[in-house]
């Protein structure tokens, strides 16, 4: 196995990893993790630091 089998090997893998986490990243299951993450800086409280949310 010469260094030109090695790189071809680390780049296939590194493309299928690449396409598993677009896929992770857009399927349905991981919609509403997301959405609410998206959520978080506009649900935070006021804390002793007094920093947040102005009322």
């Amino acid at each position: 196995m010469d260094i030109n089998t090695l790189r071809s090997i680390v780049t296939v893998v590194a493309f299928t990893v690449f396409i598993a986490i677009v896929l992770w990243a857009y399927s349905d299951r991981s919609k509403a993790a997301f959405d609410r993450a998206a959520r978080l800086p506009f649900d935070e409280e006021d804390d002793e630091t007094g920093y947040g949310e102005r009322k």
